[in-house]
């Protein structure tokens, strides 16, 4: 688990490197970002009472890696060793109960923990990856994935404006899904994988 903790961390580090340089300067509100894809997760799961609504769990999941992003980045910025970071989100993944409270609930007590304290909770934010039944390897394949296509939306204009998110009919993300379902994540090569068959779905 360290290992891909170790692996995820300095991915993030890149990733934020590549939108600025020296990122842990900028004061990004990293738990605002955090909190705001609670509400975009909620929306997928479905909360509204007064029509039919059912969990779109690839697209909650994916939210979930949204905010692990930001809750990484939100540990990094203040320039602690990602050896240290790592032990501390391996003691927070180490608890595999789900307490079964309703996902709704917890995320609603992550958000808030996340507004009281301005910082990314580990441990409630594994209440939410137990509640969805999403292991550390599935955090770990799902994450790459994305980070990956962060990447590539640098790389065709995202900061600029013109990239194109929707693909014949299909959010990036939705395209995502169905390539990382194609790959092997144990693959040596499995985030270089990810990012050619992104280039060969990409129609522009």
């Amino acid at each position: 688990m360290k290992h891909k903790l170790l692996t995820m961390l300095q991915m993030q580090d890149e990733m934020n490197t590549r939108v600025h340089p020296v990122w842990r300067e900028q004061g990004y509100e990293w738990y605002r970002a955090i909190w705001v894809e609670c509400a975009e997760l909620m929306d997928h799961y479905g909360w509204k009472w007064w029509k039919k609504q059912s969990p779109d769990r690839d697209q909650v999941v994916l939210e979930l890696i949204d905010i692990w992003h930001f809750g990484l980045s939100d540990l990094l910025k203040d320039g602690t060793p990602a050896e240290a970071i790592a032990e501390q989100l391996q003691q927070a993944l180490s608890d595999t109960s789900d307490s079964g409270t309703d996902f709704r609930l917890l995320v609603e007590a992550f958000a808030q923990q996340t507004l009281v304290t301005r910082r990314f909770d580990p441990v409630s934010f594994h209440k939410l990856l137990l509640s969805m039944d999403i292991s550390v390897e599935n955090l770990y394949r799902s994450y790459v994935g994305k980070n990956v296509l962060n990447f590539f939306r640098q790389d065709k204009g995202y900061k600029e404006g013109s990239y194109v998110k929707v693909w014949n009919g299909q959010e990036d993300n939705v395209h995502l899904v169905e390539i990382l379902d194609s790959l092997d994540s144990n693959s040596p090569s499995y985030r270089d994988d990810v990012y050619v068959a992104l280039l060969q779905r990409y129609p522009v």
